[in-house]
């Protein structure tokens, strides 16, 4: 796929996230101890071959540059092509898309890639888009959506897109998830055609003013643009609520789920930072968890995921929690169905405990 450019689209909706976007774009909040969210979306582009990436951001995105570097962990830190910024528009991409889009055209024209892929970051998975590329050439589309069929569609993938297809595997309608089937066609938000199209479509709704979205723009188009379908079959998750993000997390510390993530052919990649193994005493026990490097563990753990520079004191309890980097965990504190933010600190003998469905969130640098 040399000669498709890749472009991370972050217009997702945050007003369910909560606490966890307050300092950061969805897209640099960690998962799974040591990743990013982005870090899925760069990964399925640059092993697919894309050798040139616009992420396209609001303003309040510090800690997302902070992670991105110059690319090199993706191996996109070159002089042509490679990973660019766009962050200094003034409008909110979740709002209107299009004329950031429209106020960064050159990149996109002068990338001279003849294909254009499309993709938000809140989608987790590990994609081959080549295989997306090798169907959406062969089929002759204008446009292709990549899609899950999933059989949980009244439980998770809330608010998430649904596509309703036809015999011929093309896109008739674009609906959104209200809970009430189990059995949906997610729309993965995943975008495939040609450069000069995805310009025509960024001048018309600049010309036009009646669409600022670019997803808009097809939704309301389907008659006049070809839009086809893929299937993906492998593991999907939508990070677009507290919930789905604990959910997501928690998913992970399944054995298959992670293998297919992380050690298949393609590889999630993420940046590195030189941290001494975690340290474990004789009296930590942990169980089915996930622990960065850096960390140290004296109390019980299971069923957590435990970012880096971690530190669990003795006799603490910690159960279905998910901890990011540079948190302290007192001594004889129990933690059920909790989220702490990086930074937070539980002072000792404290009980915090949340459900499946309503896990507890302490935001970062808060003490209690």
């Amino acid at each position: 796929m040399k000669n498709c450019l890749g472009i991370i689209n972050l217009d997702e909706k945050q007003d369910r996230i909560g606490e966890l976007v307050r300092y950061r774009t969805l897209a640099s909040v960690p998962l799974s101890a040591r990743y990013r969210v982005i870090d899925f979306v760069l990964s399925n582009m640059a092993n697919s071959g894309i050798e040139g990436i616009g992420i396209f951001t609001a303003n309040k995105s510090r800690s997302l540059i902070n992670h991105l570097t110059n690319g090199r962990p993706w191996d996109l830190h070159r002089k042509k092509d490679g990973l660019r910024v766009f962050n200094f528009g003034d409008y909110n991409p979740n709002i209107d898309d299009i004329h950031n889009f429209a106020d960064n055209i050159e990149f996109i024209e002068q990338s001279r890639k003849e294909y254009v892929l499309i993709s938000p970051s809140y989608m987790i998975c590990n994609i081959d888009y080549n295989e997306v590329f090798r169907y959406h050439t062969k089929s002759r589309n204008d446009v292709t959506i990549v899609y899950k069929n999933v059989d949980r569609a009244d439980k998770s993938f809330l608010e998430c897109g649904i596509l309703n297809i036809n015999e011929d595997n093309r896109v008739i309608s674009i609906g959104e998830n209200i809970g009430r089937e189990k059995n949906a066609k997610i729309n993965m938000e995943m975008y495939i055609m040609k450069t000069e199209l995805f310009t025509n479509m960024v001048h018309e709704c600049i010309r036009t003013g009646i669409h600022r979205k670019i997803k808009g723009y097809i939704d309301s188009n389907l008659r006049s643009i070809k839009v086809g379908a893929f299937e993906f079959t492998g593991y999907l998750s939508c990070i677009n609520s507290i919930k789905s993000y604990f959910d997501t997390n928690i998913d992970i510390l399944n054995q298959n789920i992670n293998k297919e993530l992380f050690y298949n052919k393609k590889p999630i990649y993420t940046k590195s930072q030189d941290e001494p193994p975690t340290q474990y005493t004789e009296k930590s026990l942990v169980s089915n968890s996930i622990i960065a490097n850096g960390s140290y563990i004296e109390g019980e753990i299971k069923n957590c995921i435990i970012g880096r520079r971690v530190i669990v004191e003795k006799g603490a309890k910690l159960e279905n929690c998910i901890i990011m980097q540079n948190s302290i965990i007192g001594t004889n504190v129990i933690m059920n169905n909790v989220i702490a933010d990086k930074g937070t600190l539980v002072t000792e003998n404290k009980v915090v405990k949340g459900t499946d469905n309503y896990p507890v969130t302490i935001q970062r640098r808060r003490l209690i």
